[in-house]
């Protein structure tokens, strides 16, 4: 205990830098856990509060868990959040990448700040103000494709009742809001790469595509291979003010824009179970670790030293 007290005292500075953060996960990630009996009871609300609550429902085992899988929609909605988000990390970790290397080709500074306050800014927007600004796009009445399409004699397009559209229009809206977020992240690991790795390839006469292909994307690939194995891990998750505020919840578009967890809250809204609400987030949550798991120990297997942990 006296070389474990001897180890606090030396590191204080840097743990009293991380405790802010420990105390928010503590207060909002694992004292939340407590609640997943919540997923094996018919949870009703009861006097007394919450924990009397918990006590006074009735234990229904699994019973809750059946809502996703005897749905007939459950294949549907799984099948929606499993492709979608795979083609989000896929084109997410794409786009993210030739952004930060191109921005960090830019030998004019205050440029490469200008390109990089317009490219984060839509990570601040909320879905809410999102949804607005694509409604004035799309609009059939009044939105600018519309109008553009009509200026070239095309028949205007009923773009919330067309669901062939959807997909492209969701992954598009998805890269658009996230890649500057993204191609920050990479552009900070490639500006700590040291650059005489850079001169001595300068020096060698390699061009600038061969120092991008042999020095910038291999030192940079465990971070690329670690945000994927993150990313991975919530590929059962999906992000509810895309599917949910961007399609404008219309009913005919959820054969193409309904995932799991829009389908949660609406059933929760429209039937109030708490219980099965808790079953579905506590699936998302176990399929996720075991995918990072899964993920971690091929990556592992792969090379050694690029594994999460």
């Amino acid at each position: 205990m006296t070389k474990f007290m001897k180890d606090v005292w030396k590191n204080k500075a840097w743990l009293l830098m991380v405790l802010p953060g420990t105390i928010w996960l503590l207060i909002f990630s694992y004292l939340p856990m407590f609640g997943l009996v919540i997923a094996f009871k018919d949870f009703k609300v009861s006097p007394g509060g919450f924990i009397q609550s918990l006590i006074n429902s009735e234990w229904v085992g699994l019973s809750n868990f059946e809502f996703l899988f005897s749905s007939g929609d459950a294949f549907r909605i799984t099948r929606n959040t499993v492709v979608y988000n795979i083609v989000f990390i896929i084109l997410g970790l794409i786009f993210a990448v030739t952004i930060a290397i191109a921005l960090s080709q830019l030998a004019n500074q205050k440029l490469r700040k200008v390109y990089q306050t317009g490219m984060l800014f839509p990570h601040f927007l909320s879905w809410v103000i999102v949804s607005y600004f694509v409604f004035s796009f799309l609009s059939y009445d009044k939105g600018m494709v519309n109008s553009i399409l009509g200026a070239f004699g095309v028949d205007p397009v009923s773009w919330y009742n067309e669901p062939k559209y959807w997909p492209f229009i969701l992954v598009f809206i998805n890269i658009w809001k996230g890649v500057g977020y993204g191609s920050i992240v990479y552009l900070a690991a490639i500006v700590g790469i040291d650059k005489t790795y850079y001169e001595a390839a300068t020096i060698d006469g390699a061009s600038k595509w061969q120092q991008i292909k042999n020095i910038t994307i291999p030192l940079i690939v465990p971070l690329m291979i670690i945000l994927t194995i993150m990313a991975i891990g919530g590929i059962f998750r999906a992000d509810f003010g895309l599917f949910y505020q961007i399609p404008k919840n219309s009913a005919i578009l959820y054969p193409v824009t309904d995932v799991i967890d829009t389908y949660i809250y609406k059933g929760l809204m429209n039937m109030g179970n708490i219980g099965m609400s808790t079953a579905a987030g506590l699936y998302q949550s176990i399929v996720g670790f075991i995918l990072i798991m899964a993920t971690n120990f091929a990556v592992k297997k792969i090379d050694p030293e690029y594994g999460l942990f």
